[in-house]
């Protein structure tokens, strides 16, 4: 699914370049559940937007889905991220000014589903996470643990093939965090690929396979 070959993230700096990322080659396949590792400053939330399609100033080749992400403009990139990834941010990334419901229909409307089946997904999702009375709520009007839980929610609700997950559970309290995990290792069971940056051994024991940064660079 995915093949990054000599991928390097380099910021020119007054004192010489700076590699955020350095000569990274990696194989994830399909149906993977690969967690990455490594200190503050390691570089893994820059490869995982790097990964995302946020970030396109980076070297060497990406290929996702048989796609050579290199080749292509901003258009197209764009389309393949809407198509292909679910995106868990530590940090919510939820629009302030739109209501939980609405927050959960715009990865449907990206894929053009129609209202009536849009609204019956985004039903099931309130359901399913239990927050179907928060459904006409902002952000702003939501816990900590609350956003992410929409966050989630609204990863995933697309049935992407592909989600992105940077610390997850960083604001969840434990039984959260648990729930959150269970539910990401059963989509993995069912088919979804899932690549997930954090620092927790516990969660990093939920995915197949680790892959340690350190300096840019991939070790062990």
């Amino acid at each position: 699914m995915i093949s990054l070959h000599n991928l390097e993230k380099v910021y020119p700096l007054k004192g010489g370049p700076f590699y955020a990322l350095r000569n990274i080659n990696l194989t994830i396949n399909e149906g993977e559940f690969v967690s990455i590792m490594g200190n503050s400053g390691s570089g893994k939330s820059t490869l995982l937007h790097i990964l995302g399609l946020h970030d396109s100033a980076w070297g060497g080749e990406y290929t996702l889905k048989s796609e050579a992400v290199h080749k292509l403009d901003k258009k197209r990139r764009f389309e393949l991220q809407k198509k292909h990834i679910g995106f868990v941010f530590q940090s919510y990334h939820l629009l302030d000014d739109l209501t939980v419901y609405e927050n959960l229909e715009i990865p449907l409307s990206y894929r053009d589903i129609p209202k009536k089946e849009r609204e019956s997904v985004v039903c099931d999702v309130l359901d399913k996470f239990g927050i179907v009375a928060k459904k006409d709520l902002y952000p702003s009007q939501l816990s900590g643990g609350q956003q992410q839980l929409v966050g989630v929610a609204r990863a995933l609700i697309a049935k992407p093939s592909l989600i992105l997950a940077d610390e997850p559970t960083g604001n969840l309290h434990s039984d959260q965090g648990r729930e959150i995990m269970a539910l990401f290792k059963q989509l993995n069971t069912d088919g979804t690929t899932i690549v997930q940056v954090t620092h927790s051994a516990e969660n990093a024991s939920y995915g197949t396979r680790i892959v340690r940064l350190a300096d840019g660079m991939m070790v062990g």
